[in-house]
């Protein structure tokens, strides 16, 4: 069994830990609220690019010396940014959880953001944007979430563009960093066989140094809608994303929502898989998913297909979201939703980076953590009436629809 326990410290950090007995590894991670909605529309891609560059070594570390000592006791460092929050994690064996904590916090408060970094490193960040572009169904995703967020920054794609990559200068990161990273803004959340009062002693003394004062988090929600858009492309397949708003992170029909996805393309035996892919043969990749924030979300259902099937399978999404919309779902769907979803998160927490990622993450969007067997709950609790609920809230909207390939 395990133990949860969480403690705010003087400095206003929040340490959570989670004792794992039996687990051979601890892992630790710092989850900083501050994400690519929180960037000014100048500096897009700030919060992506200082990720990058706190791994490019501190005062007393360089960036190979941070790579060896991970490799030497055979750890996983690593980060990556979204678009309510940033996320520093570390994994090793047990033996060395102090070593993990130390190397977290020196990146953390003392990154040294060196000019010549700063430059080198936006030379990598715009090889990952040209990546991305290379990779049709990620500009098909990425033009989407522009028109379902239009004029807003939960818009914006998570890495920037290349003209706010370009124009980011070595002051205007080291400005956002004093900013933004502070004990305020930061949840340490560990996992693994250490208990509550090591943790906190290892958290206390590694980060005695941490800033106390810094930017207060305030945001807007989305308004404003897009419209569809169709991206003239020379690619063997037109990749479709189709969809709409959806439900807040915290909005209580937020089970119920994720059992209509589920049902609707969320796995092997969902809909849109067994329509388009199983009986007509259309699409090699279909599915749906559901994103949340902290005032909104999305619904999207994605397709790849020859060009000569695109308006075909863009018809049966089409046909496929009116029937949920008029029949709901059935028993054996509902229940084999509710099992499958209650299922892969219990099979998900089977190792402390995952026990760790989920503490952080809620700690930083929701300021507290749902019991695990409340949250099995929530989802065995879902009947029809919350189905129809969500399926009125979410899939009655006209979708936008956004194609990229050659014009259909």
């Amino acid at each position: 069994m395990t133990d949860l326990r969480i403690t705010q410290l003087d400095s206003g950090l929040t340490v959570a830990t989670e004792f794992v007995p039996g687990a051979l590894s601890v892992a630790t991670g710092v989850w900083v609220g501050v994400g690519s909605r929180d960037e000014p529309a100048e500096l897009s891609g700030v919060s992506h690019f200082l990720e990058h560059l706190l791994f490019k070594g501190t005062p007393t570390r360089t960036s190979q010396q941070i790579s060896r000592s991970v490799d030497r006791v055979g750890g996983d460092f690593n980060a990556f940014t979204a678009k309510e929050y940033t996320a520093y994690y570390i994994r090793l064996p047990a033996r060395h959880a102090e070593f993990g904590v130390d190397l977290l916090s020196d990146v953390l408060i003392r990154p040294a953001l060196r000019d010549a970094d700063v430059e080198s490193e936006r030379l990598v960040i715009l090889e990952e944007l040209a990546m991305d572009d290379d990779s049709p169904d990620d500009v098909a995703h990425r033009n989407f979430t522009s028109q379902l967020f239009a004029d807003h920054p939960l818009g914006r794609e998570t890495a920037g563009d290349r003209q706010t990559v370009q124009a980011i200068i070595p002051d205007d990161v080291r400005r956002f960093f004093q900013a933004r990273y502070h004990a305020g803004s930061m949840v340490i959340s560990l996992a693994g066989p250490i208990d509550h009062d090591r943790g906190l002693q290892l958290v206390s003394t590694a980060f005695a140094d941490i800033r106390t004062a810094g930017h207060v988090l305030t945001r807007d929600a989305p308004d404003t809608v897009g419209k569809n858009q169709t991206i003239d492309d020379d690619t063997e397949q037109v990749h479709i994303v189709m969809g709409g708003r959806s439900l807040a992170r915290g909005d209580e029909d937020r089970e119920a929502l994720d059992v209509v996805n589920h049902v609707f393309g969320g796995g092997l035996s969902s809909r849109l898989f067994e329509e388009i892919r199983e009986r007509r043969g259309l699409a090699y990749s279909v599915y749906s998913g559901v994103s949340a924030y902290a005032d909104s979300g999305a619904f999207q259902m994605y397709a790849g297909t020859q060009p000569e099937h695109g308006g075909q399978v863009i018809e049966l999404m089409r046909a496929e979201l009116d029937r949920l919309v008029t029949d709901g779902v059935s028993d054996d769907e509902l229940d084999v939703a509710i099992g499958y979803l209650t299922g892969a998160f219990e099979l998900g927490l089977e190792d402390t980076a995952a026990r760790m990622a989920r503490n952080g993450a809620q700690l930083i969007t929701n300021g507290a953590v749902r019991p695990i067997d409340e949250q099995v709950a929530r989802w065995a609790a879902v009947d029809h009436v919350a189905v129809k609920r969500a399926i009125d809230r979410v899939f009655t909207s006209e979708p936008i629809v956004v194609t990229v390939g050659p014009t259909l």
